[in-house]
């Protein structure tokens, strides 16, 4: 079902050529009437495509671009489960660099509630729920930086036992046309899903570091990494990939040292440093 969601959306890429061109080349004259017509009739500075910041995440990690009021974004993230390091080339070849193993996936939703407000909700194959909201407070047209009041809660076996609630700010600055970096400060709550009775950290401070750079006029290389204090099982996650803007489509091929895309999984840490995995996230916006 997941991989028949993601070869949709990989359909949908195939019949937006038009908007692909459009994007790749922005001073280019419109080819037809209808377009204009469209953003002439449209004054909403938030459907405007900004190539600083293309998406709503980097990988995991959000970003500061608003979603415009009413509008809505779809997500995929898929994590293969099999080390790319594990074994020789020729081992991993057979399994075609991990795509023969199994995968934890994502399926996440957002809508724009009100005009700097979203809304959301990310549910992964291991039965974990996550629903998050973000609001933005500054833009760096107005005020040099981006800032965004971010929260979010997790809930295992489908939003019924366990709860991880998180708190934090995501602050932004772009690059000009070429790119952002991120600093996201985060306070994670019951981020040791043993009872607290039993542990010595139950809450984790974490402080996501993440940046998105333009290297060609629809390409993008992407990288995240996660220190921590408190409770930090396993390793501070990173991740690193590349990414292809086509239209309201973006496809992200990414290397990450854990499976976790929810606030508390990323709060557990990675597998270990020395195993690396092979994932991809597909988004597309519908507007």
């Amino acid at each position: 079902m997941m991989l028949r969601i993601a070869g949709l959306l990989l359909a949908l890429t195939v019949i937006t050529p038009r908007l692909a061109a459009a994007q790749a080349d922005p001073a280019a004259p419109a080819n037809t009437a209808a377009p204009a017509a469209a953003q002439a009739g449209d004054d909403d500075p938030d459907r405007d495509f900004n190539r600083s910041q293309p998406d709503f995440t980097v990988v995991n990690l959000p970003t500061t671009l608003r979603l415009p009021k009413f509008k809505s974004a779809f997500r995929v993230t898929h994590r293969f489960g099999r080390p790319l390091g594990q074994g020789d080339f020729g081992e991993l070849a057979e399994d075609l660099f991990g795509l023969d193993s199994g995968a934890q996936i994502g399926l996440e939703y957002r809508f724009g509630l009100m005009r700097g407000l979203q809304v959301g909700i990310h549910r992964t194959s291991d039965r974990t729920i996550e629903f998050f909201t973000q609001y933005s407070l500054l833009q760096q047209a107005d005020h040099g930086v981006g800032l965004g009041v971010i929260a979010s809660i997790d809930g295992t076996n489908n939003f019924k036992d366990s709860y991880t609630p998180m708190i934090g700010v995501a602050l932004s600055r772009e690059l000009g046309r070429y790119g952002a970096v991120y600093v996201e400060p985060m306070w994670v709550n019951n981020s040791n899903l043993l009872p607290s009775e039993l542990v010595d950290h139950n809450d984790t401070i974490m402080v996501g570091i993440g940046a998105r750079i333009r290297v060609r006029p629809t390409v993008y290389v992407v990288g995240e990494y996660i220190p921590r204090s408190g409770n930090t099982p396993g390793v501070n996650h990173g991740t690193f990939g590349i990414e292809k803007v086509a239209g309201g489509h973006t496809f992200q091929l990414n290397f990450s040292d854990g499976f976790g895309t929810t606030m508390g999984q990323l709060a557990r840490g990675g597998t270990d440093s020395d195993n690396w995995y092979l994932g991809f996230n597909i988004s597309r916006k519908f507007f």
